[in-house]
């Protein structure tokens, strides 16, 4: 009879009769159902909650396994091409050693400043002056600024300035003002700056 009574509750009870007033005189069959619903509502977010963590946490391990293969893919390739690396840095030492052998001085100037007279004259031109200006300090280097003043034909003016090319040490050219001779009309007046280098150690 009792299990009568509950299925004979169950049908007459209606959802719009249940509020929290009442809750605690509902047929026993339906309280019991309410139970296994919420329980089953509280283990579905619960659910989903966790897995909710586990995925975030699986994104993050997996972006962490990506950040690994990669480093450990360059730290490979690094490992396949040490002897490669080596190669290249002695080569770059004996380069840098050859650039530093080409870089005066303070005592091979001079010489350099006679180089530089030699080259004009021969090819045919008129030195005026050469003069050796103020040294710039840069951060590795110290750069030795010299004022050329010459007179001669274009193709002398040019010859000069190819020669300069093959000086031993290095030297580059600047500031170019070329200007009439005056009356000698196939003669040109030239103005030019040639700067040389020497390695800043740590004395300088």
């Amino acid at each position: 009879m009792a299990l009568e009574d509950s299925l004979r509750a169950l049908r007459e009870f209606e959802l719009s009769d249940l509020n929290m007033d009442n809750i605690g005189t509902l047929p026993v069959l339906v309280k019991g159902i309410l139970c296994l619903l919420l329980f089953g509502a509280l283990l579905a977010i619960g659910y989903y909650y966790h897995v909710e963590e586990l995925r975030n946490s699986l994104a993050r391990v997996q972006g962490e396994e990506g950040k690994l293969k990669q480093e450990f893919e360059k730290k490979a390739f690094q490992v396949a091409n040490l002897d490669a690396y080596r190669r290249q840095m002695t080569e770059m030492e004996e380069s840098f050693g050859a650039l530093i052998s080409q870089l005066p001085s303070d005592t091979e100037v001079p010489g350099l400043l006679e180089d530089i007279t030699n080259k004009g004259l021969l090819n045919g031109l008129k030195i005026a002056s050469i003069d050796l200006q103020k040294e710039v300090s840069k951060e590795f280097y110290v750069e030795l600024p010299i004022a050329i003043s010459a007179s001669g034909s274009y193709h002398d003016l040019g010859a000069f300035i190819s020669s300069m090319a093959g000086l031993p040490r290095i030297v580059t050219l600047h500031d170019f003002v070329i200007s009439g001779g005056g009356s000698n009309a196939s003669a040109l007046q030239m103005n030019i700056t040639a700067k040389t280098y020497r390695y800043k150690d740590g004395d300088s």
